[in-house]
């Protein structure tokens, strides 16, 4: 008897969102992985420049950084939650909040940018520099993206859309969940390590 519950159980798993998400999401995570093992093997070949390029990043604008997208991540984890209880209003407030710290980690990330062209390091000053640039620039633009997803999340939710089927909410915050995890490794693999 135990055994047929736990079977059922274990049938009624399903990932969050839709399939067509998921596929985004391991794409994305492969081209990513692609710009890690490149970062990491020129790291490798050029130990010296790249100690010397992350002797010049701002380690604190990072750690600010990770923060602002943990926490993130956290919100909308609760604005989840909130709207699987039916917890509409709940929901919308945890999603703007959590828009709050994306634009904060865009705004930081901004200034670290401006603060490395003032000292005139460029995208073309070395090989640290290009990938640093390209990868943190790629991972910019996925957290646009992800900010426009949040949005229209947010604006469904105040619709009262995610009533039976939240499906399109877990997709996108899976998508949102992705961008904080990827962020997660590139501090310590560009700033730390």
């Amino acid at each position: 008897m135990n055994n047929a519950i736990e079977i059922s159980t274990l049938e009624d798993k399903k990932l969050p969102g839709d399939l067509a998400m998921w596929f985004f999401i391991l794409a994305e995570l492969t081209v990513f992985a692609i710009f890690f093992i490149s970062f990491a093997v020129t790291e490798q070949l050029n130990p010296e420049m790249f100690s010397q390029g992350k002797a010049q990043l701002h380690p604190v604008a990072g750690l600010i950084n990770t923060l602002a997208l943990i926490t993130s991540s956290f919100f909308v984890a609760l604005a989840l939650n909130a709207i699987h209880q039916g917890k509409r209003k709940v929901s919308v407030s945890w999603l703007i909040t959590a828009q709050a710290f994306a634009i904060l980690y865009l705004i930081v990330k901004m200034w670290e940018y401006q603060s490395l062209f003032n000292v005139g390091i460029s995208l073309e000053t070395n090989t640290f520099f290009t990938l640093y640039f390209l990868i943190t620039a790629f991972h910019f633009l996925h957290v646009i993206l992800g900010m426009i997803i949040l949005s229209y999340i947010t604006f469904r939710t105040y619709k009262g859309a995610y009533r039976s089927n939240v499906s399109g909410f877990e997709a996108g915050a899976s998508y949102w969940h992705m961008v904080d995890l990827l962020w997660i490794i590139l501090f310590p693999l560009i700033y730390v390590i």
